[in-house]
C-alpha cells in the first residue's frame, strides 16, 4: 500500500477526535482520523454495560463550540445514558459531515517521527501508511480495559463480559445467576440494573468505593429553556471552575457558585446541615461542599464519616454495611462514584457481597470461582476491573520520537508531558487531556475543548511565523512535572491506591497523573504561556 500524505493524523474518534477534526478542517488542513471501533463515540462506544451513564450532568457534558448545536440538541435526563450520549456524538458527526475523514475498524500500530523529513509515519493494523506533519492523540483517558490477572480465567464455561467492552447486542440476565468482580464506578452503575434482572448476583469486592446518590430525573423543559437562554454564562462557569470540576449543574441558585467555606472553620452542626443539603441534591458536587475536604485529613474524615453513616442507614445488614464502608483511604482520593440505588441493592434477597480482601480469589473454575474460603457458582461472569488509565492506550501504540526514542522509555518512571499537551523529543505530537492536565479531575468536555483550542491557536501561530515544528523545552517539561507532583502532594490524593496513581496496573510507576490544582488555575497557566509567546515550547 502506498504512503498517503496528509497534514494531520488524529488517533481516536471520541469527543476529542471529533472536535479536533472539526477544528483542523477550519484551518484548511487535510486530516485523517483512525478509530478502532466501527463507529464514533470513544468510551461511549465501548462502555454499554447495564446502567452506563455519565457522572457529569448532561447539559454540561456537551460541546460549546457551536451555539446552533447547543440550542437544537435536547437532553432528556439530568444524567445522560450511554445510548443518548452516543446518539449525540453521531448527531454531531453527521451535522458537520465529519464521517468521511474517519477510517473505522482501524487500530494504529505505530507512530514514528522521521528526523530527516520531519514528518510522522503512522501505520495501522489494516495496512495503512500515512505521513503527516502533525500527530494528535485523542485516545482518551479511560480507553484500555484492564484485563485482570486471575488464575484460571479461561476455565469458566459460561460467558464472560467486561464492562469496558460490552456486547452491542446487550446481555439477557433473566433467570441467570451472575458473578461480578469489582465495585468501581462501572460496577456501581451496573449492579443495581443486573440485580433487578438476574435470578441471583454475587458481588466480589476487594476495596469498597465511596458513592453518592445521583437523584437522576427527567429534565424539566421550562428549566432547560431558561438555561439555554444563558448558555454562554454557564460555559464560562465551567471554564473558570465557578462550579465543581466534575460538571454538576446547580439548578438552585444556592448551588451555582462554589464558595470557599472551610469545614474546619465551620460549627459542626452547620457542617452536617450543609453536607445533608448537598447529599439530598445529589451528584459529585457533594465533594465540594467544603474546600478543605481534599486537603485536610481532619476535614476529610468528617465528610467520610457522614457518607459512612449514610451507607449504614441504607443497608439493613450491619455486616454488609461495614464491608461497603471504605476505611483505607480518604474520601475523594479515588474518583467519587455517582449511583442510583447502589447501596439499597444489597438489601435484595438475590444479592450477596463477598469480601475478597479477607478471602482472596484463588482461581476461576468451570462453574464459577474459588476463594480461600468458599466455592461459588454462577452462569455468567462480569469483569468490572477498570482501565489502564491515562497512559494505557499510548503505551501500546509503539510511538517513537526523535532519534527513534520510544515514548515508553521516556515514560519509564512515569509520564512526563508539558501541560499534559506535548512531550520533549516528540515534535508536533499533541496529547489531548494527557497526564499533567486536569483531565479526569474535570468535566472532560470542557478540558477537551480547551486543549483542542490551545493546539489550534498554536498551529495558527506557527503558520504566521513559518515554523515547521514545535516541542516542549526539556527544562519547562521537568519543571511542569515537578509542579504537578508538588500540587498533588499538597492534597490527600496520593494516599489512595487509585487508578489516578496507576496503582491498579501491576508494574506501572506510581505517579499521580492528573493536575490537581483545577481547571481555572490550569487555564490561567495556559493563558500565561500563550501571552509569553508560548513560553516553554521550542519552535523550529
Amino acid at each position: 500500500m502506498t504512503t498517503r500524505e496528509v497534514d494531520v493524523v488524529v488517533v481516536g474518534a471520541g469527543f476529542a477526535g471529533i472536535y479536533l477534526l472539526h477544528r483542523m478542517r477550519q484551518l484548511g488542513l487535510s486530516t485523517q482520523v483512525f478509530e478502532a471501533a466501527d463507529g464514533v463515540g470513544g468510551t461511549w462506544y465501548w462502555n454499554r454495560y447495564p446502567g452506563a451513564r455519565c457522572d457529569a450532568e448532561s447539559m454540561a457534558y456537551s460541546y460549546s463550540f457551536d451555539p446552533g448545536l447547543e440550542q437544537e440538541w435536547q437532553w432528556t435526563e439530568r444524567y445522560a445514558t450511554q445510548p443518548e450520549i452516543l446518539k449525540y456524538l453521531n448527531h454531531v458527526t453527521d451535522r458537520f459531515n465529519l464521517r468521511r475523514d474517519i477510517e473505522f475498524n482501524t487500530r494504529v500500530t505505530g507512530a514514528n517521527y522521521d528526523d530527516k523529513t520531519k514528518r510522522w509515519s503512522v501505520s495501522t493494523d489494516q495496512g495503512h501508511k500515512v505521513r503527516a506533519r502533525f500527530c494528535m492523540m485523542a485516545t482518551g483517558c479511560l480507553s484500555t480495559p484492564q484485563n485482570p490477572d486471575i488464575a484460571g480465567l479461561k476455565n469458566f464455561a459460561g460467558p464472560t463480559y467486561m464492562t469496558g467492552q460490552w456486547p452491542h447486542e446487550g446481555v439477557d440476565f433473566g433467570g441467570k445467576t451472575v458473578g461480578i468482580i469489582g465495585t468501581g464506578s462501572s460496577a456501581i452503575q451496573a449492579i443495581p440494573v443486573i440485580a433487578a434482572q438476574a435470578n441471583h448476583v454475587t458481588v466480589f469486592q476487594r476495596t469498597p468505593n465511596f458513592s453518592v446518590p445521583a437523584y437522576n430525573a427527567p429534565l424539566d423543559k421550562d428549566w432547560v429553556e431558561h438555561y439555554k437562554k444563558d448558555y454562554p454564562t454557564h460555559r464560562d462557569d465551567y471554564r473558570q471552575a465557578r462550579v465543581t470540576s466534575f460538571g454538576d449543574l446547580m439548578n438552585p441558585d444556592e448551588f451555582r457558585e462554589v464558595d470557599e467555606q472551610m469545614l474546619l472553620e465551620t460549627p459542626i452542626e452547620e457542617v452536617h446541615e450543609k453536607l445533608e443539603r448537598f447529599w439530598q441534591f445529589g451528584g459529585a458536587r457533594f465533594m465540594w461542599a467544603f474546600v478543605d475536604t481534599i486537603a485536610s485529613e481532619e476535614a476529610n474524615r468528617v465528610v467520610a464519616d457522614f457518607v459512612r453513616s449514610k451507607i449504614r442507614e441504607t443497608v439493613n445488614d450491619p455486616k454488609v454495611a461495614d464491608l461497603l464502608c471504605p476505611s483505607s483511604y480518604p474520601i475523594g482520593t479515588k474518583r467519587i462514584c455517582v449511583d442510583t440505588d447502589y447501596y439499597a441493592t444489597y438489601n435484595r434477597d438475590n444479592v450477596v457481597l463477598v469480601d475478597i480482601a479477607s478471602s482472596p480469589l484463588q482461581t476461576v473454575t468451570e462453574q464459577g470461582l474459588k476463594t480461600t474460603a468458599e466455592d461459588y457458582g454462577f452462569d455468567i461472569l462480569v469483569l468490572a476491573t477498570g482501565f489502564d488509565a491515562m497512559t494505557g492506550t499510548l503505551s501500546r501504540m509503539n510511538i517513537t520520537g526523535t532519534e527513534g526514542v520510544p515514548l515508553n522509555d521516556t515514560w519509564a518512571e512515569g509520564p512526563k508531558a508539558y501541560l499534559g499537551l506535548g512531550v520533549n523529543k516528540f515534535p508536533n505530537l499533541f496529547l489531548i487531556t494527557g497526564p499533567g492536565s486536569p483531565s479526569v479531575l474535570s468535566n472532560m468536555i470542557v478540558s477537551i475543548e480547551q486543549h483542542v483550542d490551545f493546539i489550534t491557536d498554536m498551529m495558527v501561530h506557527m503558520g504566521e511565523n513559518q515554523y515547521e515544528s514545535v516541542e516542549p523545552d526539556p527544562g519547562a517539561q521537568e519543571a511542569w512535572v515537578a509542579h504537578v507532583n508538588e500540587v498533588a502532594n499538597g492534597t490527600l490524593f496520593p494516599k489512595a491506591g487509585s487508578w489516578y496513581m496507576g496503582a491498579n496496573i501491576p508494574g506501572k510507576p506510581r505517579v499521580f497523573m492528573p493536575y490537581a490544582a483545577g481547571v481555572a488555575v490550569y487555564r490561567e497557566v495556559c493563558d500565561g504561556v500563550v501571552a509569553q509567546g508560548y513560553q516553554g515550547f521550542s519552535f523550529s
